[in-house]
C-alpha cells in the first residue's frame, strides 16, 4: 500500500511541475517553433541519435569482449534498449534497468552471471564518471561566465563534484585489483552477496591489469558519444530556430542532464522546466524550451517503448525455451 502511493505520488508531483510549465508557456508559440521542423532535419536527428546508440552499446560491447564474451552486437544493442525502457519509466535518474542487461545476457546468450554483473557494471561506472564529469564543468562554466544569473551558484558546483568522485574512486580502486563494494558488504554484515559481488569483481580486476585496453577503448567511446550527443543537442536547438553559442550549448545542455538527477520518471516536468527557465534566462522565447524538451521527450519515449517491446519478445523467448 505504502509502495503504491509513493508511486502514485512522485507521477503526481512529475505532472503537477510539467502543468505548470506548460502553463506558463503559449502553446501557439510552441507550436509555431516545432512546425520548423522540415522532414530532412528529422532525417539528420534520427541519424545522429541512431549513432549515439551505437557509441553507448559499442561500450558495454566492448567490454563484454574484454571479459572474454562475444557477444552479437545487434543483440546487445536490442538488450540495451530494454533497460533504458526500464530506466526511463522508473522514479529515479536513470537507473534500474542494469538487473534487465543482465538477466538478458545471462539467459540469452549464456554469459555467467558474474561476467554479466561485471560488465554491466564497468560499463555504469563509465558512463557516471562522463556523465558526472561533463555536469562538473558545465556547472563550472556557468558559474564563471554567469550565465544564468544568480540560479546556479558555486554550492551547485560542489555537490555536483561529489557526484563524480564515487565513479571516479570505484574505477581506481578495481585498476588497482581492489574489490570496494565486497569490502562494503562485508563491513556491513550482507553475506550472502559477498560471493557474487567477489566473483564479478575478481573479472573486473582482471580485465583492467590483463586488458586495460578494452576499458580505456570503452572511455574513449564514451567521449565519442558525448561529443555526438552534444551535436545531436546542437541540432534540435537549431532546427527549432534558437541559434546558441558554444557556452550557452553547454549551459542548456547541462541544465537538461541536472533534471533527469531529479527522482521524478524520465526526468518528467524537471526536462520541460530546465529547459523553459534556462532558454528564458537566456534572453530566448520559452516557448523554444518547451518545443526542445517535447522533440527529446519524444523521442526519449519511442526509444523506451522500443526497449519494452523487445524486453518483452526477449523474456518470453527464454521463460518458454524448453
Amino acid at each position: 500500500m505504502k509502495k503504491r502511493f509513493g508511486k502514485a505520488f512522485i507521477w503526481g508531483v512529475a505532472l503537477l511541475v510539467l502543468w505548470l510549465v506548460v502553463r506558463s508557456v503559449p502553446l501557439r508559440e510552441v507550436g509555431r517553433t516545432l512546425a520548423l521542423l522540415q522532414g530532412w532535419q528529422l532525417v539528420v536527428l534520427l541519424f545522429l541519435n541512431g549513432l549515439v546508440l551505437l557509441g553507448l552499446n559499442g561500450r558495454w560491447w566492448l567490454l563484454l569482449r574484454g571479459l572474454g564474451y562475444k557477444l552479437p552486437f545487434g543483440s546487445l544493442l536490442g538488450h540495451r534498449l530494454a533497460a533504458f525502457g526500464v530506466s526511463y519509466f522508473t522514479p529515479g535518474p536513470h537507473f534500474g534497468g542494469e538487473p534487465v542487461q543482465v538477466l538478458l545476457v545471462e539467459r540469452q546468450h549464456g554469459v555467467p552471471r558474474a561476467g554479466a554483473i561485471a560488465a554491466v557494471s564497468l560499463d555504469k561506472t563509465v558512463e557516471l564518471l562522463l556523465n558526472f564529469g561533463f555536469l562538473v564543468f558545465g556547472v563550472a562554466l556557468v558559474v564563471q561566465t554567469g550565465l544564468l544569473g544568480g540560479a546556479v551558484g558555486g554550492q551547485t558546483a560542489v555537490w555536483v563534484l561529489l557526484l563524480l568522485l564515487p565513479p571516479m574512486l570505484y574505477l581506481w580502486r578495481i585498476w588497482l585489483g581492489g574489490q570496494p563494494i565486497t569490502k562494503l558488504l562485508r563491513i556491513v554484515k550482507l553475506e550472502r552477496w559477498v560471493t557474487a559481488v567477489s566473483a564479478s569483481e575478481i573479472q573486473m580486476n582482471t580485465l583492467c591489469q590483463q586488458n586495460p585496453g578494452a576499458l580505456l577503448g570503452a572511455i574513449g567511446i564514451s567521449v565519442l558519444s558525448w561529443g555526438l550527443m552534444i551535436i545531436e543537442f546542437y541540432a534540435m536547438a537549431t532546427f527549432l530556430g534558437v541559434s546558441l553559442s558554444l557556452v550557452q550549448l553547454i549551459a542548456l545542455l547541462t541544465a537538461a542532464r541536472l533534471a533527469y538527477l531529479l527522482p521524478l520518471p524520465g526526468g518528467l516536468g524537471t526536462l520541460e522546466a530546465s529547459q523553459v527557465w534556462a532558454l528564458g534566462l537566456m534572453g530566448f522565447n520559452p516557448a523554444a524550451g518547451l518545443g526542445l524538451s517535447l522533440l527529446i521527450r519524444l523521442r526519449d519515449v519511442l526509444l523506451g517503448l522500443l526497449g519494452l517491446w523487445w524486453m518483452g519478445r526477449r523474456l518470453k523467448m527464454v521463460w518458454i525455451r524448453p
